[in-house]
């Protein structure tokens, strides 16, 4: 059988508090995964999370 894991993953870094951002970031922010401050998560890299990241580069970094 093929092995299907071989997807890009990307991690990301929620390193800026989302305090005092519109309701639309935080949504952006728990849809990412992310439930505390410097947590990093990784996720598949895929336009969508792409997207996500692009709407919110003030709180989220990419690291490595």
């Amino acid at each position: 059988m093929a092995d299907t894991n071989t997807t890009a993953k990307i991690k990301l870094q929620y390193f800026r508090s989302k305090i005092c951002t519109p309701v639309k970031h935080k949504l952006v922010i728990k849809g990412l995964g992310f439930t505390r401050l410097n947590q990093i998560v990784e996720r598949e890299d895929t336009p969508s999370i792409r997207g996500m990241v692009a709407k919110v580069p003030h709180l989220v970094r990419v690291v490595e």
